[in-house]
């Protein structure tokens, strides 16, 4: 099968649209990464704790959760601001930073409260945070909002680096630091779940401290929160904790560079909800998550996700195919943005280019009668019935619409009255030769 040019130009015309609109869907539509990865903590801490949880989830949806072990929020901030850096995703407690000192890092909301504690061997009574001078104390390593926090808050106090020891031992390491007396007391962060935590709850041969003052260290750190673990709520039968303990917490958030894929964002805010929604020792069902972050700038998508829950496709379509129904869905509005008005203009065009090869074949036919005039030799006549012919038969290999029938045979017409002119130029033009 032969393809005229025009035919060919059609195809490649259409070859070349589509891989046009595809480049386009492609780049303002990208698929999710199947990578991505996520700043947590030290092993034993809450937000390796969680990171775990969160990685099992992610998994389903095929994508690979990679938790980096870092020293902890301060340095998950960092990390998340470094553009040489590929972590996307951090835990991070508050009072740390903000939206003005972290451009280009978004939130998604606060997940749970995380309480700080101070353990200590239970032979040696603790209940003022004066008694901590002279003390060495594990706080967790440098860049650690472990250690941040106990400078902040013991200091208030005045337990800090010039009155006690600080050690930066944290989650086992503090542990086991404790345990052969190395340390005189442990300040960590952590919910109760958390590996290290539960370590030094369990173990008989330590206490947690009751915090003394924890009303007024909320009035002065607003950003803290009161919390009380019950009696008996950690383990019932061994009756742990022994009696109600008094502790502050600092809510944890999760927060993401801007740029990261709308997928990847809807999913993760759909594991915080499945890992953070229900209740815990401290908070009723539908606590957390929540857009209440007063430090960072919440991302829409959370804010949309916290009002309406997540979208349809994401509830009903698994995140591949997501991808390719929102190409499908973008084709079709554009589809329609444009389609539409085409349905007025195509019609409007296609009239204006039929009259317009009419309109030429009409001058064409006037031009050639108007050079009538000056033909005097019956030679020329006779070229210029050849180009009457020639209009016709140009005319006729035309497809025109019924709608322009009538327009087309009144050109038909005019073509033969002015053959009829031109016969009778010729046949005067005869008998002046004869």
């Amino acid at each position: 099968m032969k393809f005229t040019r025009w035919q060919t130009c059609k195809a490649l015309a259409i070859v070349v649209g589509i891989a046009i609109g595809s480049l386009a869907l492609i780049y303002f539509i990208p698929a999710p990464p199947s990578k991505v990865v996520m700043a947590t903590a030290f092993k034993g801490a809450s937000f390796e704790y969680y990171g775990r949880q969160y990685r099992e989830i992610f998994a389903r949806s095929h994508v690979e959760l990679e938790l980096r072990e870092t020293a902890g929020a301060v340095e998950n901030l960092k990390l998340l601001q470094d553009p040489s850096s590929d972590v996307q995703i951090a835990f991070v407690t508050g009072g740390l930073s903000d939206s003005k000192h972290t451009p280009g890092v978004l939130s998604l909301g606060t997940v749970y409260d995380q309480p700080f504690w101070i353990f200590y061997p239970a032979d040696r009574p603790l209940n003022a945070l004066t008694q901590l001078k002279g003390k060495r104390i594990a706080v967790g390593p440098e860049g650690s909002a472990t250690r941040h926090m106990a400078e902040q808050i013991l200091g208030r106090g005045g337990v800090n680096s010039e009155t006690a020891t600080f050690l930066p031992f944290a989650g086992g390491a503090a542990d086991k630091a404790l345990q052969e007396g190395q340390a005189d007391a442990v300040w960590i962060i952590g919910v109760p779940e958390a590996t290290a935590v539960q370590s030094f709850l369990r173990n008989p041969n330590v206490r947690p401290m009751s915090f003394p003052f924890s009303e007024a260290l909320t009035r002065i750190f607003p950003d803290l929160s009161r919390m009380t673990l019950p009696q008996a709520t950690i383990d019932l039968e061994q009756v742990i904790p022994a009696q109600d303990v008094q502790l502050i917490g600092t809510k944890s958030k999760v927060l993401i560079r801007s740029d990261l894929h709308p997928e990847i964002v809807q999913l993760l805010l759909q594991t915080m909800k499945e890992v953070h929604g229900g209740s815990d020792l401290f908070h009723p069902s539908g606590t957390y998550p929540n857009a209440s972050d007063s430090e960072y700038s919440v991302a829409p998508t959370a804010i949309e996700f916290y009002k309406n829950g997540p979208s349809f496709t994401q509830r009903h379509l698994p995140m591949w195919l997501s991808t390719h129904v929102q190409r499908a869905i973008a084709v079709l509005v554009t589809g329609i943005a444009i389609g539409v008005p085409l349905l007025h203009f195509l019609p409007q065009s296609y009239n204006w280019m039929t009259r317009r090869r009419l309109f030429y074949w009409y001058a064409e036919l006037r031009a050639l009668e108007a050079s009538f005039d000056a033909v005097t030799s019956h030679k020329h006549l006779l070229d210029k019935q050849a180009e009457v012919e020639r209009i016709e038969d140009a005319l006729g290999k035309i497809y025109f619409p019924l709608t322009f029938a009538d327009q087309v045979y009144n050109l038909r017409n005019h073509i033969d009255l002015v053959r009829r002119k031109l016969a009778s130029r010729l046949r005067s033009s005869g008998r002046m030769a004869a």
